[in-house]
């Protein structure tokens, strides 16, 4: 028996040791969303920060190029409002965004926001912690995994495979924003998920000195590129898109009944009828939840698609008529 709980024990750690998450930007099974994805209904309306040190070990440091200030100054507030555009915030070792949105963000199917960083390129990464509140006060921080190594610092300019990194922000480049669920912190006490108003993002310093280190959920140093002695340095926020939120849910009737279309049924099961109240020579997109087009088609007055082979989740079409005006509704394979 006792050699069983060994085996099990050392089996589980190698599992975890070895594991890997969704890879960079258009590779197969990742998770990244482009910035222009039909799955946003909005975008953060305010943020709030609070600057990180240019270095976490030497506060009284400045960039000799914007001397001045020992923290990060590159940005401002505003830049990590509405629309991810590359126009970004720089929070500095361990600065703090706090982001508020027109309506409360709620818990959907699938993914209900993403946040931004403005990487250069796929493995260029540097990365952030990120929390949801329900009241702007009390904070509950998503379930983060590094499984970088940690033998060696992460230097400036150094790299990251994105498939080592899990729930942590800035794990895709720029335009493309790192999903978070809402149900993988369902568990947790003193928030509502369907009722989120405050979104804080913490840059991860990325040192593994014991000094200044930050840890995951799962107690593992996270290493990231340290130092960014630059007015520039930490984590560099572009925006956050909301995917669900009160007043974009999902689905609420059985019918959807537009002005140009009539689509049922929803959710749907086996078919999803779509007729045009106009008629027009009609291109269509299929589009599942993480923004990635499953299918093109066309049609005239009316179609009825098959979606047995559709996993159960929420989808999204994309229509646009011979004037180029573009419909786009929600779905429900259940």
């Amino acid at each position: 028996m006792k050699k069983f709980s060994y085996f099990f024990i050392f089996f589980a750690i190698s599992i975890n040791a070895y594991a890997q998450y969704p890879p960079a930007v258009g590779q197969m099974g990742s998770t990244a969303i482009p910035k222009d994805s039909a799955i946003f209904v909005d975008w953060a309306t305010h943020c709030s920060i609070e600057r990180g040190y240019l270095i976490c070990n030497d506060t009284t440091f400045e960039d000799p190029a914007y001397p001045g200030t020992n923290r990060a100054s590159f940005g401002n507030d505003a830049a990590a409002t509405g629309l991810a555009d590359n126009n970004t915030v720089s929070l500095g070792d361990h600065g703090i965004a706090i982001l508020t949105f027109t309506n409360p963000i709620v818990n959907g199917q699938g993914f209900d926001f993403a946040v931004f960083e403005n990487s250069f390129e796929d493995y260029f990464l540097e990365l952030a912690y990120v929390e949801v509140s329900s009241d702007g006060i009390h904070f509950v921080r998503f379930p983060s995994v590094s499984l970088t190594q940690t033998n060696t610092q992460i230097p400036g300019f150094g790299t990251l495979d994105p498939e080592k990194i899990h729930n942590l922000a800035g794990k895709y480049k720029v335009f493309y924003g790192t999903p978070f669920d809402l149900s993988d912190i369902q568990d947790s006490s003193g928030i509502d998920i369907q009722h989120i108003t405050h979104v804080k993002i913490v840059d991860v310093i990325g040192s593994i000195d014991l000094s200044y280190a930050n840890y995951d959920s799962q107690g593992h140093i996270i290493n990231d590129p340290f130092p960014t002695p630059f007015w520039t340095g930490g984590f560099d926020l572009d925006a956050v898109g909301v995917i669900h939120n009160t007043q974009n849910t999902g689905i609420n009737a059985s019918v959807y009944e537009g002005i140009n279309f009539t689509v049922y049924p929803n959710p749907a099961s086996e078919s999803l009828s779509i007729n045009a109240n106009f008629p027009s020579n009609y291109s269509a997109q299929l589009i599942n939840s993480l923004g990635m087009i499953l299918d093109s088609f066309n049609f005239k007055n009316s179609i009825k698609m098959n979606v047995c082979n559709l996993k159960n989740g929420l989808y999204f079409i994309i229509l646009k008529d011979e004037n180029n005006q573009l419909t786009t509704f929600k779905f429900l394979k259940n």
